[in-house]
């Protein structure tokens, strides 16, 4: 994340995906929800550790679910009214798209 306009408009968009029930916060809820059929795109910490993206990344490949990296642990958990979070987990297609497009990655470029 390198515009603070797009980080900040980013994370009130969780922020607001995580209010209306349409998002999950944690690695474990995110796994549970590619797992499950439910996950539309992950937002995965940009100092989420080596640990971290061994249980998430290999999971949301094989279930073809897009995941973006976000701002840092600490940032996303602020926005979120929680401690730092290395994950976040979309589960409305609307709200997905609406997030790739805010950082730029609206039909491509998910990593």
């Amino acid at each position: 994340m390198g515009d603070a306009g797009v980080e900040r408009r980013l994370l009130g968009l969780l922020g607001l995906g995580l209010r209306g029930r349409l998002a999950v916060v944690g690695v474990e809820q995110v796994r549970k929800s590619a797992h499950h059929g439910k996950l539309k795109l992950a937002v995965i910490a940009s100092d989420a550790s080596t640990n971290s993206l061994d249980k998430m990344i290999p999971l949301l490949q094989a279930k073809r679910i897009r995941f973006i990296e976000g701002p840092s642990a600490a940032a996303l958990g602020a926005a979120l009214g929680k401690r730092p979070m290395v994950a976040v987990g979309i589960v409305d297609r609307n709200l997905a798209r609406g997030i790739l497009d805010v950082a730029g990655m609206g039909s491509a470029g998910a990593r």
